[in-house]
């Protein structure tokens, strides 16, 4: 990965990082911290922060929801990436896909905003991610 490059994170991610009892966490740790080391850019959606917010409210607790949510604010090098019209038009291409068997509208969301962005990473543990093209972290 180049230093300062720009990465999409998404609601696994985000999920492995905020729940210690997640199979993943250790490997979101350490992908967090390449990234952190990298300088990296990052960015998720509005999508992907209503997704993951549901995710920790459902099943762990409001209140873990809720400090996932706020640290988000303290992260300087993060932006959310709004999910435009047009990004929705665009998603709704690749459930024509055959190789996508189980995709979430969500994930094609975020592969619309990817591209708009111009983002070729994805700090994800998704294959979808990378069925479409884009190089995963993690």
């Amino acid at each position: 990965m180049r230093s300062g490059e720009t990465v999409f994170v998404d609601t696994g991610a985000w999920i492995a990082l905020a729940l210690s009892r997640d199979p993943l966490h250790a490997r979101a740790r350490q992908g967090w911290e390449e990234l952190r080391s990298a300088g990296a850019r990052l960015r998720t959606s509005i999508p992907v922060v209503l997704e993951t917010f549901t995710f920790l409210d459902r099943s762990a607790a409001r209140d873990v929801a809720l400090a996932w949510k706020e640290s988000l604010n303290a992260l300087r090098y993060l932006r959310v990436l709004e999910c435009k019209g047009a990004d929705l038009d665009r998603a709704w291409g690749y459930f024509k896909r055959s190789e996508l068997h189980k995709l979430s509208a969500v994930d094609a969301t975020s592969f619309a905003i990817m591209e708009r962005e111009g983002i070729r990473r994805a700090f994800a543990f998704d294959h979808h991610f990378s069925a479409v093209g884009f190089l995963l972290v993690g």
